[in-house]
């Protein structure tokens, strides 16, 4: 008998994910497709569908990124999966595998005339925040990476990095109810990361990340048990 339920438990659990798998698989397909914001820039990006407990949240694609069609492809990228291989022992290809990459705007907003990529409006925001919300609601991820203060925002109210970065919070959203371990953003026009006190509490961030139970549980399946 105790065989018998393991083995239905086991089936009922892949019929759950290869339709999570599907459902996840349609819905990148019809973001691919999205052109609900006219100010922004050439096409959206995904990390593809990957159905995972963990979400990693950023900002916005840079100009590079809808060219080689993935998030973090470029300078930000090389940094934050630096900091991943470092601080959690996985790679670039590992995490791009595992966790699902969604993001605040999956388009490139744009430059600023004065330099820069513009910040995407609040309208854009929360035209594309429905694609974050329907991910949230069909992956029910037990924890939520924000990288970046655009992207922490989503989740929690304004405050400093140095009151945020190497906690563990919680959050909510779409009555779905997860972990949040913030990350600042990894691009060279800010120093926060690189001086005290962000270098003591970017390691502290990634090893609560590391050692998240839903985080350990799916990245390292053989050292779980």
């Amino acid at each position: 008998m105790l065989v018998h339920m393991t083995e239905t438990s086991q089936s009922i659990s892949l019929q759950s994910f290869q339709t999570r798998s599907e459902q996840l698989a349609l819905h990148v397909e019809s973001l691919l497709k999205c052109h609900r914001c006219p100010s922004m820039q050439l096409k959206p990006v995904s990390g593809g569908p990957v159905v995972s407990p963990i979400m990693l949240v950023g900002q916005a694609p840079g100009d590079k990124e809808p060219i080689l069609g993935r998030p973090f492809a470029w300078t930000a990228g090389k940094t934050l999966f630096r900091w991943f291989q470092e601080g959690c022992g996985i790679t670039e290809s590992q995490f791009r595998a595992m966790i699902y990459m969604a993001a605040v705007c999956r388009c490139f907003p744009g430059k600023k005339m004065t330099g820069g990529d513009r910040v995407p409006s609040p309208e854009e925001i929360l035209q594309c925040g429905a694609w974050l919300d329907a991910e949230i609601a069909l992956l029910k991820p037990s924890l939520i990476i924000p990288v970046g203060k655009l992207a922490i925002q989503q989740f929690l109210s304004p405050a400093p990095l140095n009151q945020i970065v190497g906690r563990q919070l919680r959050g909510s959203r779409v009555g779905v109810s997860f972990d949040l371990i913030p990350l600042p953003h990894p691009s060279g026009a800010s120093p926060w990361h690189r001086m005290e006190p962000g270098k003591t509490l970017l390691r502290a961030a990634l090893g609560k990340i590391k050692e998240h139970p839903g985080f350990a549980q799916h990245c390292y399946p053989s050292t779980s048990d």
